[in-house]
């Protein structure tokens, strides 16, 4: 059984578990609940991130790796100390007062494979993934390296029957075996007052998974959350919460291109390759007088603007099923932020040239399931 639990359930079972099933079963309840402290640390790098809850306080610290471990254990211990002096001044200050008893450091140890990590031990060594932090009564499990978001975010604009493509980066994990659940907040929870308090589980309805989410007309007047998962396969960091901004609208209804898109449905099949150019009106383009009035006046001000025409864009690229799509006048920040996240969702990677002395250039996406870019010669 216990090449099926994790190391550190493995070193509790073996130094500092009795015998008994009952005993057993109620501290492995125990571990599931024990909260992470996450460890970043990488072969060339001289420092390390160790990253923890403490009394409700999120604690980073960065420090080198070649310190030792008596240091960063010492630092947390004083930085309990300070907070429990703070407490009692606060205490004071306020009229109450607090007992005067001597102020004890708190004992901090780290172990592995249940037995204690030297004090001499170098960070870099001392980290390992499946050891124990002990603050005071407190356990935590050490988790080294694992699946993290780096970037997560919701764009600025959300329209019904339009895909919403999160921005997501993920270091020690792939994209790919993410875990990805969609939510909706119920109707009588977008009060200001609600807004507030947007973590509440009865506050939302969970609607869809998959990285990429088309919101119905149901769900306009809505704002959407997204609970991602990153993961590497086999091992799963911590999960990430994003609440979009503002709340789902009302989208244009039938386009041009959706009966385009009947023809379309499925990519084509290999050798036949298929390939699309759209020149996507670069911003700068978009808001110059001349567009509003000469060029584009009969299209109305919000129609122009770059949240609302992204929208419409990703869209309609996504439901060609292209293998190739040549893009022109495209916004670096558009390529970087919008097109890049959207179009890797649905399985294209991309390479952007920005023109000479200007802001837009030109992009090509590829379907890397049948392409892969070429070593620059």
């Amino acid at each position: 059984m216990f090449n099926h639990l994790p190391a550190v359930l493995r070193l509790f079972s073996r130094r500092l578990l009795p015998s008994s099933p009952r005993t057993l079963t109620q501290t492995c309840r125990l571990l599931c609940r024990m909260e992470p402290v996450t460890v970043r640390c990488l072969p060339g790098e001289p420092k390390l991130t160790i990253s923890f809850c403490l009394d409700g306080s999120n604690k980073h610290m960065l420090r080198d790796q070649d310190e030792a471990l008596a240091k960063v254990l010492a630092r947390i211990s004083n930085s309990i100390t300070k907070g429990q002096g703070k407490a009692k001044k606060s205490k004071k200050n306020r009229g109450h007062q607090p007992c005067e008893t001597p102020e004890q450091s708190t004992v901090v140890k780290l172990y592995y494979d249940g037995a204690e990590v030297a004090d001499t031990e170098l960070n870099s060594a001392a980290w390992q993934d499946g050891a124990v932090l002990q603050v005071g009564d407190v356990k935590y499990s050490v988790q080294r390296n694992p699946p993290t978001f780096t970037t997560a975010e919701l764009p600025a604009s959300i329209l019904a029957g339009f895909p919403v493509c999160p921005k997501l980066e993920v270091e020690f994990g792939n994209l790919q075996d993410c875990e990805f659940t969609w939510f909706k907040e119920n109707p009588a929870n977008t009060s200001p007052e609600a807004a507030e308090s947007s973590g509440q589980d009865d506050s939302w309805t969970e609607v869809g998974c998959g990285r990429v989410h088309v919101p119905s007309n149901q769900d306009i007047g809505c704002r959407l959350k997204l609970r991602c998962i990153p993961k590497d396969g086999k091992n799963s960091g911590l999960a990430k919460e994003l609440v979009s901004v503002g709340a789902v609208e009302a989208g244009p209804g039938m386009c041009t291109f959706d009966n385009r898109h009947a023809y379309t449905v499925k990519e084509a099949e290999w050798p036949a390759v298929r390939v699309m150019s759209y020149n996507i009106l670069a911003d700068i383009y978009a808001q110059t007088e001349l567009s509003k009035n000469v060029l584009y006046p009969y299209c109305a001000p919000y129609a122009l603007q770059l949240d609302y025409r992204q929208n419409l864009i990703k869209k309609e690229l996504a439901g060609y099923n292209s293998d190739i799509i040549c893009l022109q006048e495209v916004d670096k920040g558009v390529f970087t932020d919008s097109l890049t996240p959207a179009l890797d969702a649905f399985g294209l990677d991309g390479v952007f040239r920005i023109k000479e002395k200007q802001h837009e250039g030109l992009a090509t996406f590829y379907r890397r399931s049948k392409f892969q870019a070429a070593e620059p010669s």
